[in-house]
């Protein structure tokens, strides 16, 4: 009998605290080598094969995964094994078990366990978890999350140093270039336009549908999300809707509302005068703000300062002028003071 085998047979019961914080399922790394399970661990949780989500467990974010989608990968990916070395040929439920045992995964249950209003089953991949009492493996439904910090990628590093450099470029766009200014203005530009663009479209086409069909159904990915992968980024075709039909009254309700909210816009909305007035002004702030730069602003100041000099040369008149005047100011007392002695 193995190892693992033996570990398989111990049944950990998690703590009544559900305070528990997760530092303490860190793995413990005996010396410099590191434990085979635990490259296995690593080697696994880089694999992008291995279907994983993200939930909140504890107030913590924990990347977790489902009991049934490990046991096919393990199947579907047999070099993955080689590097448990003697344990390759255990059983999918023996490595799950030797993981836990290790503390480098935790078993995890759904937090909420009733089935939400307007819903046929629970979700899939809930979004709150809380650690189960019994940490083996289990054909049933299970999830496991890993409790180790994921390795960080090489591009993260460098991304990490290159945030700082993005935000001193970012303040110093007012002395940029005209041209560079024109490329990030019109590239900004379009991006939020192509995102507020997807979004109308997205939002338009779920509620005709919803009106018209009844169907929940979201066309073009979410791009609102905190969490998403690049797999989701792509997704135009929708997913299935697990949720039952609405009822003809909510979608004859959504359809009023609707129809208001658009005559209540046209109804609102800025005559020709109105919009050639809101674009000259915005064209006038966009002109000022390209043609801004740093000579601009310094001919600027000294302009303002230059009636400022003109009146202290009008309040204090020159050294030639002065020593003038006063030189007339002590003959003239001369002149007095000879004719009072005559």
């Amino acid at each position: 009998m193995t190892k693992s085998a033996t570990e398989k047979k111990r049944v950990r019961r998690a703590p009544s605290s559900t305070g528990r914080d997760l530092a303490e399922n860190q793995p413990k790394q005996p010396g410099s080598k590191k434990d085979v399970y635990q490259l296995f661990a690593e080697k696994v949780r880089d694999n992008k094969q291995l279907k994983s989500k993200w939930a909140i467990m504890q107030e913590t974010r924990v990347e977790y995964f489902r009991g049934k989608d490990f046991v096919v990968f393990l199947k579907d990916h047999l070099e993955v094994k080689e590097i448990l070395g003697p344990d390759k040929d255990c059983e999918a439920e023996d490595i799950i078990n030797t993981l836990l045992g290790r503390n480098l995964i935790i078993r995890c249950d759904r937090a909420v366990k009733t089935v939400r209003p307007g819903k046929k089953k629970l979700s899939s991949w809930p979004v709150h978890l809380e650690i189960h009492n019994e940490q083996v493996f289990s054909k049933d439904v299970a999830f496991f999350a890993w409790t180790f910090m994921k390795r960080r990628a090489l591009w993260q590093t460098i991304l990490s140093f290159l945030w700082p450099l993005v935000a001193l470029a970012m303040c110093l766009f007012p002395v940029y270039p005209y041209q560079v200014k024109i490329v990030v203005l019109y590239s900004c530009a379009g991006a939020l336009l192509f995102i507020v663009t997807i979004l109308l479209i997205r939002a338009a086409i779920f509620g005709a549908l919803f009106i018209i069909l009844g169907k929940r159904i979201w066309f073009f990915p979410n791009i609102n999300a905190e969490e998403t992968t690049f797999r989701e980024l792509v997704r135009f075709w929708p997913k299935k809707d697990e949720g039952e039909a609405p009822k003809w009254t909510s979608r004859l309700f959504y359809a009023i509302v609707s129809v208001l909210v658009i005559l209540l816009l046209r109804h609102h909305a800025p005559d020709e005068a109105a919009r050639a007035r809101y674009q000259t002004k915005v064209s006038n702030i966009i002109d000022e703000m390209l043609d801004w730069s740093p000579k601009l602003a310094i001919s600027g100041m000294l302009e303002k300062q230059q009636p400022v000099v003109n009146a202290t040369e009008k309040g204090h008149p020159t050294d030639g002028t002065s020593s003038k005047v006063e030189s007339d100011e002590v003959e003239k007392e001369h002149l007095v003071d000879d004719e009072n002695v005559t």
